[in-house]
């Protein structure tokens, strides 16, 4: 007597609830599909990268200048979004994003060309979350650098996917707007290829 009880109800929940059970069916399936894609691009390969067309000239000498660590020559002004209605926005702005020339210029290799290696050299963390491991090399010279990333916890050290270098230890992250990019990791604006001819900073 249970089979056919069962077989009623469930036949009473299709009838009457459709929609939402080949609904969740679908997105099952194509939440399956791409995290199998996610999953067979997964290995270890490099990429080239290089300076993008709009990356500042940094010339040696500018290195030497420890003042010049303090600047910010990829966004010297605060944009629009930017504390719009600040009048010391531009000061604040300063002071955002200290030591980014030290960080992309002076102990990081933006603004030259290079290789990063591992199963995502492109992004700076797994996009299927977790412990990430990635490698870059200017000339002889190994950058490492180590992500760990979950929905209430970011975290990474070392060379990042344009090269800068950088530490971030986030708690409960709240994601920004859309409408505001983080200029930190989009400069400076890079390309990058894989060996085979194919081919981050504001994930």
């Amino acid at each position: 007597m249970k089979l056919p009880v069962v077989l009623f109800l469930a036949g009473g929940f299709l009838f009457f609830f459709p929609t939402s059970v080949f609904a969740k069916m679908e997105w099952e399936k194509s939440s399956y599909i791409r995290t199998n894609a996610v999953l067979e691009r997964a290995h270890w390969h490099t990429v080239k990268v290089k300076p993008g067309p709009n990356a500042p000239k940094i010339h040696f000498y500018k290195k030497l200048n420890p003042v010049w660590w303090f600047k910010n020559s990829d966004d010297p002004k605060p944009p629009e979004w930017y504390r719009p209605d600040d009048k010391h926005r531009r000061m604040k702005w300063s002071f955002r994003n200290p030591l980014h020339n030290f960080d992309f210029y002076v102990i990081g290799v933006a603004d030259k060309k290079f290789a990063r290696s591992g199963q995502f050299p492109e992004k700076n963390s797994d996009p299927r979350g977790g412990w990430d491991f990635e490698a870059a090399r200017y000339k002889f010279i190994y950058l490492p650098f180590i992500s760990y990333h979950r929905s209430k916890f970011d975290f990474y050290f070392g060379w990042r996917n344009h090269g800068n270098f950088g530490i971030k230890i986030n708690i409960n992250p709240v994601k920004p707007p859309k409408t505001k990019p983080d200029s930190k990791e989009r400069s400076p604006s890079q390309n990058s290829s894989s060996d085979a001819g194919d081919d981050s900073s504001k994930d």
